[in-house]
């Protein structure tokens, strides 16, 4: 049985972090062994940003940070769920509360936006 995840198999592994209150997910980035060790010895949550190539602290410039509750992994040892408490109240860089909030009807095509926007991304990313 696997202690933990594998990361001999892939550098990377998809990290599904979901509210530890609602069970809502919120979103979906990546880890390494390096952000995974750090995310279990700081309780905060840290992803490794592929198009950054580095670190990447969840919050850092927006200040909606992760705290983790706990973590589990697949079968195959190369996923990762992330229980969190969402401090914020926003996971998406565009500002939602998840970055799942476009619904996608698969009998029209027709995408709908739903939830609001926790904050704008303009003013807290200044870019």
């Amino acid at each position: 049985m696997a202690e933990g995840p594998d990361f001999s198999k892939l550098e990377l592994i998809p990290a599904i972090a979901q509210d530890a209150e609602t069970g809502d997910v919120l979103m979906m980035a990546w880890m390494n062994e390096e952000s995974f060790k750090e995310t279990l010895a700081t309780g905060r949550v840290v992803y490794f940003s592929r198009s950054r190539q580095k670190l990447w602290r969840k919050g850092e410039e927006s200040g909606n940070v992760q705290q983790l509750k706990a973590i589990y992994f697949d079968c195959d040892a190369d996923t990762l769920l992330v229980n969190v408490n969402q401090i914020g109240g926003a996971a998406c860089h565009e500002g939602y509360r998840s970055c799942f909030f476009r619904r996608l009807d698969p009998a029209t095509g027709d995408v709908a936006v739903e939830g609001d926007r926790v904050f704008d991304p303009a003013e807290v990313y200044k870019k």
